[in-house]
């Protein structure tokens, strides 16, 4: 059974930092391009960032360059999201998304940044 398990989310003040995971199960990871989007209430899914199966290579939202770096450990099937001076724009649900022959999504943790 596949799953994608985000968690990591929460409330954060203006300019503070969250950690991101998705723990990934009931496929080869490894051979997975992953990455997350965000969906805020009103507004369209957006692609947030992007890391290769081997994680050799990151693509990053314009939104959230500078901002975020998304990372994966193969071996344990994780791949995260360090978010850094957030900003109450960022409030969304975040969601993890493996890629390859299908494309297989997990539910979504939600991020809320507010003072």
């Amino acid at each position: 059974q596949v799953q994608l398990v985000e968690s990591g989310g929460g409330l954060v003040q203006p300019g503070g930092s969250l950690r991101l995971s998705c723990a990934a199960s009931g496929f080869t990871f490894s051979r997975y391009t992953m990455s997350w989007y965000r969906q805020a209430p009103g507004k369209e899914r957006e692609l947030v960032a992007t890391i290769t199966s081997a994680g050799g290579s990151t693509n990053y939202a314009d939104s959230m360059k500078g901002r975020s770096t998304i990372s994966r450990d193969n071996a344990k099937n994780t791949v995260y999201l360090q978010m850094n001076s957030l900003k109450p724009e960022d409030t969304a649900v975040y969601l993890c998304n493996a890629a390859w022959l299908v494309n297989y999504w997990g539910q979504g943790t939600q991020v809320t940044v507010s003072s």
